[in-house]
């Protein structure tokens, strides 16, 4: 129960601070048509997930309760992409370097195909 109320305080600490984030990028750069807002979380989220990663690997810092909070929580709210950057990232590390560009190619083939087809069914339900 402790590690799930831990999910829900960093996610929720996470998606504010996306909203945030991504609603000052918003109001800043309002003639852009490129999503700089998601760009910029999604770049910053990988950045500390790095940079975590790297204190946890090196340092041995990090507990179990504080990789929860962080990683799954905050991580998990602020965007999921940094979790796919750090999965694809200790793929290659380990040497698995086809499966981490099967990881991206279809993370971004077949979420963009699922997508769309939960789009078109969305849409065709809708009337």
């Amino acid at each position: 129960m402790k590690l799930a109320l831990l999910v829900v305080l960093g996610g929720g600490l996470g998606s504010l601070a996306r909203y945030k984030m991504g609603g000052w990028i918003l109001h800043h750069l309002v003639d852009w048509k490129f999503p700089a807002g998601t760009f910029a979380v999604n770049v910053l989220g990988c950045m500390i997930a790095g940079l975590l990663a790297g204190l946890a690997q090196g340092r041995g810092w990090l507990g179990p309760e504080a990789r929860v909070l962080l990683f799954t929580g905050f991580l998990g709210g602020f965007t999921t992409f940094s979790a796919f950057g750090l999965e694809t990232m200790l793929l290659m590390q380990r040497g698995e370097v086809a499966i981490a560009a099967a990881n991206v190619i279809l993370s971004v083939v077949c979420g963009l195909l699922g997508l769309w087809i939960a789009l078109r069914l969305g849409l065709h339900f809708a009337g």
